[in-house]
């Protein structure tokens, strides 16, 4: 039931950003509290700014926000082929944060990652797919942090997909960057997940 739920609600957060263009392909990013833009807007939230970029660049593309508060890779997994029903030409993976904060084991967010690669793939064989990078403070132990900033480049390499090196680069641990939780980015720190999105996600849809 859990799973059925979470699949559900996969599909009913894949809201199409305002303003979008009459678009011929699609962008559906699978995400978390982050994409969904807790405590905010969702006009202020990354996949609505990423957007706007697109229109400004006069592109065909409209931007999906598949991302569901508190998602694991795991749940992120169970929900991808809903997130894509209505069709996906680009997929981006920004999950991984609450595994690592929740002590998930490293493999586990890996082998979910690839997981993920791997239905999209059946879905569309010629999805092209982004992985965002994430990491974890040092109170979480040397041994795990390392390991898990690991995690993403390796599921990146392996399944032959574009890495976004850090979704939060600039952001993490910059207190007028994020929400008083320290997690959440405020509007300003949304609109730098934006650009460090922007740079890896613009020559996959440029002409």
């Amino acid at each position: 039931m859990i799973g059925l739920l979470l699949a559900l609600g996969g599909l009913l957060f894949a809201q199409e950003s305002p303003n979008a263009n009459t678009a011929d392909k699609r962008i559906v990013i699978l995400g978390d509290s982050i994409t969904a833009g807790y405590g905010l807007d969702p006009a202020q939230a990354y996949p609505a700014l990423l957007q706007e970029k697109i229109n400004a660049a006069k592109l065909r593309y409209t931007v999906a926000n598949a991302g569901v508060s508190g998602d694991t890779t795991a749940g992120g997994l169970r929900r991808v082929a809903w997130a894509m029903a209505s069709g996906a030409d680009i997929l981006v993976i920004a999950l991984g944060g609450n595994d690592g904060l929740r002590g998930i084991s490293p493999e586990e967010t890996k082998k979910n990652l690839l997981g993920i690669v791997g239905k999209a793939r059946a879905k569309n064989p010629d999805i092209q797919i982004l992985i965002a990078g994430m990491e974890m403070p040092d109170n979480m132990g040397p041994d795990f942090t390392t390991r898990f900033k690991a995690v993403f480049p390796e599921a990146a390499k392996e399944s032959e997909v574009t890495l976004i090196p850090f979704l939060l680069e600039g952001i993490g641990g910059d207190e007028k960057l994020n929400q008083p939780d320290g997690i959440h980015p405020t509007p300003e720190g949304q609109t730098i997940v934006a650009q460090n999105v922007w740079k890896l996600l613009f020559p996959a849809i440029r002409p």
